[in-house]
């Protein structure tokens, strides 16, 4: 419980502050990039197209841009999805969030699921960190672990739980399943549903190392604090890659 927590660490080194509606405004993605200034969050997480615009807006800060490819279906040819990838990346991203070939998966075809990744991570290799978008509450157990390690020999940096725009967000369950069925030089990042301080201290205890949220600015402000209890699971991680 959060009342048990002690003063330990920042959350918000965690957070990818997370902005990816169709219809977001250049004010919004201003707001955005403000906010992540202002908390102190690990980066922004936008649409491909606005990446040179936080480059702008973030100049001069610590606060990386991450942004996505193939969201959010994960649909798109793999070469689509590289190209992708390498524009963002030239246009100032630091990570790319890619969403693997989630139909694939379930048809248990991860050889094209092992290309596709690979595409993404060679196309941005040396230059940007590829954490992959699973969509786990459209997969069973068998699927999620063996999509997490399919990504990590195909040179992801991350593997993460969800896109927030499918049928469900990150579990604890999930989060402890994809922790244990990776390495540990690779991150997992919970995302989908997190709202408050209590659901992302949880995520963080469940083995994840960093959070994908639009709620951020609430979590560090939020009941607790924004804190990590001393001794826990999360303290002494950081929310960055392990590379």
């Amino acid at each position: 419980m959060l009342e048990h927590w002690t003063q330990g660490g920042d959350i918000a080194r965690f957070i990818d502050h997370t902005l990816l509606k169709a219809g977001a405004t250049e004010a919004e993605i201003g707001q955005l990039c403000e906010e992540a200034r202002q908390h102190g969050f690990y980066s922004v997480c936008v649409n491909g197209g606005w990446v040179d615009f936080c480059r702008e807006q973030l100049a001069g800060s610590s606060v990386k841009i991450a942004a996505v490819a193939g969201f959010p279906l994960g649909a798109n040819a793999s070469r689509v999805k590289a190209l992708e990838a390498a524009a963002a990346v030239h246009d100032g991203a630091a990570e790319i969030d890619m969403v693997l070939p989630v139909g694939l998966v379930l048809q248990g075809r991860f050889g094209a699921v092992s290309q596709d990744v690979s595409a993404v991570v060679k196309a941005v290799e040396g230059s940007a960190i590829v954490k992959v978008i699973l969509e786990t509450a459209l997969l069973d157990d068998r699927q999620i672990a063996e999509a997490c390690r399919v990504s990590e020999a195909a040179g992801a940096h991350y593997v993460k739980t969800s896109t927030g725009f499918g049928p469900g967000g990150a579990t604890e369950a999930h989060v402890r399943l994809m922790r244990a069925s990776v390495s540990k030089g690779i991150g997992v990042k919970a995302s989908g549903g997190i709202r408050d301080t209590e659901t992302a201290i949880r995520m963080l205890e469940a083995g994840a190392n960093r959070l994908g949220t639009s709620a951020g600015v609430a979590i560090t402000s939020g009941a607790g604090g924004g804190s990590i209890p001393a001794g826990s699971k999360a303290e002494g991680q950081q929310g960055s890659s392990p590379y």
